[in-house]
């Protein structure tokens, strides 16, 4: 085996850990999360501030990047944010078992703790995963992440199904507790993971060849902002699960128990569409994202406007082609965009845009979920059309700029 066959092997194989990693994680805050809407309503939650907690949550999950970034690369302790920004993110979901009746505000304070370590961690851990999967091809390395990562993600409500399912008797809120207790499992196997990828690869930056790019300064130039704004507008208009979630539950569409499926078949189908639209990128670039959303944009008018369960789980399909194309193109650009130097600040300034957008996004939604779910639908249509208006805007000045 000659040098660059091992330094690709290293990388794919770096992939793969982080891969597990994020897979584990994606078990304990997802299987969470495809329960969030009802728990929280559970616990005296109105749905404007459900919309307006997740909204804050990603806000926080997002903004905070702004922070982590720079710190990541001025300090270079990469692994540090990652390992503390995992461990906090992941012990957080268990401490939902803990939360009683009428303890809304203390259950949205751990949501919102859980997404604010995520962002502690994010950019530092987007930054290592960058580094390997340069040497794959970026698309295809972000996308073999997130198929791993969605693999977590689909069987983390599944468990939570199972445990509402053959959880024995008790009331909903009362199972929601027992299926957060079981999901410090897959937490602390994440903790555990993440320090051994650490002591194996303890500098991933050695797979990413050295450039003249490598040098330079990042600079915020046109093709970046625009498509800044774009994905702002996607977000702003992305609906997040906890209204789908309290929407199926609140109409009496499926039963309770079946409620986490929904999420489940949501990653599932993020997973497959990651590996389609990141491998696409590698192919035709943004172009993929253009595609992905046009198909995606479709999606309130089936998950809320209609109240047949088969067009409310087209809309859930529709919305996971959307969310697994948007998640691994994203960080994509990003990692072609920046510098490798200033790679978490790239992301970190990127995130933090895209988390206000989705706070906002999310908060008015809520609102108009109470109020009149069909302008909502439009809204959230509008805001995504929009976007891909913007994208090509963004081709056609990246073309200029090349």
């Amino acid at each position: 085996m000659n040098k660059k066959e091992k330094i690709g092997k290293g990388a794919l194989s770096f992939i793969f850990i982080m891969g597990i990693v994020s897979l584990f994680s994606d078990m304990t805050h997802e299987g969470a999360r495809s329960v969030i809407g009802p728990f929280l309503s559970l616990t005296g939650a109105s749905a404007s501030t459900i919309g307006f907690v997740s909204g804050l949550g990603e806000l926080c999950g997002y903004s905070l990047r702004l922070i982590s970034g720079p710190l990541a690369d001025r300090s270079g302790k990469y692994w540090t944010l990652v390992i503390v920004g995992y461990a906090l993110q992941v012990l957080a979901v268990p401490l939902l078992a803990l939360v009683p009746e009428n303890g809304w505000l203390l259950a949205s304070s751990l949501i919102i703790l859980e997404r604010s370590a995520k962002a502690l961690k994010k950019p530092a851990k987007n930054s290592l995963v960058s580094f390997a999967a340069s040497e794959i091809g970026t698309g295809k390395g972000f996308a073999y992440m997130e198929v791993l990562d969605q693999v977590g993600a689909f069987i983390g409500p599944v468990i939570i199904f199972l445990m509402s399912y053959f959880g024995g008797k008790g009331s909903e809120l009362e199972t929601y507790h027992r299926s957060f207790s079981i999901l410090l499992i897959p937490a602390l196997i994440t903790v555990v993971l993440v320090i051994f990828a650490w002591r194996k690869y303890p500098h991933p930056e050695v797979f990413e060849k050295k450039s003249e790019k490598c040098e330079e300064k990042f600079q915020i130039k046109l093709p970046f902002v625009l498509f800044m704004v774009a994905i702002s507008l996607f977000a702003f208009g992305f609906a997040d699960f906890s209204i789908l979630s309290l929407h199926s539950a609140t109409k009496g569409l499926f039963p309770q128990s079946t409620i986490s499926l929904l999420y489940a078949l949501a990653m599932a189908v993020d997973a497959v569409a990651a590996l389609v639209f990141g491998n696409l990128y590698d192919k035709i670039g943004l172009k993929s994202l253009v595609i992905a959303t046009i198909i995606s944009s479709f999606f309130p008018f089936f998950a809320f406007v209609s109240n047949k369960p088969w067009m409310v789980i087209m809309g859930i399909v529709l919305w996971g082609i959307g969310m697994g194309a948007e998640e691994s193109i994203m960080k994509s650009a990003v990692a072609s965009i920046v510098p490798k130097n200033m790679r978490s600040t790239g992301f970190g300034v990127f995130e933090t845009v895209f988390g206000i957008a989705w706070f906002l996004g999310s908060w008015l939604l809520g609102v108009l979920y109470d109020s009149n779910i069909t302008l909502m639908a439009v809204v959230s249509f509008v805001s995504q059309v929009l976007a891909i208006v913007l994208y090509l805007i963004t081709i056609k000045a990246e073309k200029k700029n090349g």
